[in-house]
């Protein structure tokens, strides 16, 4: 079983070739666990949805054969996600579901726990209580820990001093490009190695930048592997992030030790769901697979 904490969303995304034209699930943690089920997995989703959008999250989650803890708040997160032909993107708040406040027994069961916050609703505390209940190693994706609510409902970016305190309670941490820098204040396009060197230095055992086209970093304090991202024709990049750590988890609760190869299980899995848009990606394994023993021969 892997537990992911964070709000199920439902976004609307335009990119410059496909919009989804009404919202559509999406979420850190929702994308992890609806890959992690496709990679064959059992997956519990920890959140708050609003009545607004709770029989289509229940119907969906049933199709895509995840679980869920839910409790119920006053509205469904979400944004508005529009992309311009380069990839940079705006995040326009379209709802703001509750901070979560539960920490159910299942984590007591759990292989893996991935907190995935999209919009500050995981907070430092609810981490440590997480981590004080489960043995399971934790995976952070700290998007959700540094956006905040800027002018006219647009997302804006910010460095929480708080994070460097639970960062020691993290196996892994993966940041993108944007994420890192705020971190780290190192552009990873210019010095990789030295955002991942300084993003681990925060105290996590692993971390993880990634680069889109560019493929990822993995810096485990004794060295820093380089991983190619998988080449395709990308729709979409929303979520390639969330499914680039759930085909790194995958990997690595297979083998702790041979990192690179879970990267490229990262990166083969994101590979797959941007060729595609919404929550309907074809993930399989055996289509993994074959995407990782093409990466490990470049």
């Amino acid at each position: 079983m892997i537990v992911a904490f964070g709000n199920p969303v439902y976004d609307y995304i335009k990119t410059p070739t496909i919009t989804t034209g009404e919202r559509v699930l999406s979420g850190c943690s929702t994308n992890g666990c609806l890959a992690l089920a496709r990679l064959g997995h059992e997956t519990t989703l920890i959140g708050r949805i609003g009545a607004d959008y709770y029989e289509r999250f229940t119907a969906d989650l049933t199709r895509y054969h995840v679980s869920a803890i839910t409790e119920l708040c006053e509205q469904t997160g979400g944004f508005g996600l529009v992309y311009d032909a380069s990839g940079n993107r705006t995040l326009d708040v379209l709802g703001v579901a509750a901070p979560i406040e539960m920490v159910p027994e299942v984590c007591r069961e759990a292989a893996a726990i991935i907190i995935g916050p999209i919009l500050q609703e995981t907070s430092f505390e609810l981490i440590e209580r997480v981590h004080a209940l489960s043995e399971a190693p934790l995976f952070l994706d700290p998007q959700g820990l540094l956006r905040r609510i800027g002018e006219l409902g647009r997302i804006e970016h910010f460095y929480p001093p708080e994070l460097a305190q639970i960062a020691p309670l993290f196996r892994a941490i993966k940041a993108n490009e944007l994420e890192a820098e705020v971190i780290t204040g190192v552009n990873p396009r210019t010095n990789g190695p030295e955002a991942a060197r300084r993003l681990r230095a925060l105290g996590c055992e692993l971390a993880i930048v990634t680069l889109a086209e560019a493929g990822s970093l993995i810096d485990d304090g004794h060295r820093c592997y380089r991983v190619s991202a998988y080449r395709t024709d990308a729709h979409d990049p929303t979520g390639a992030g969330d499914t680039y750590m759930a085909g790194f988890i995958h990997a690595y609760l297979n083998d702790p030790a041979d990192l690179y190869r879970a990267g490229c299980y990262g990166a083969a899995t994101a590979s797959i769901w941007i060729e595609h848009t919404g929550p309907d990606a074809p993930i399989r394994l055996e289509a993994v697979e074959r995407r990782v023993e093409k990466l490990l021969t470049l």
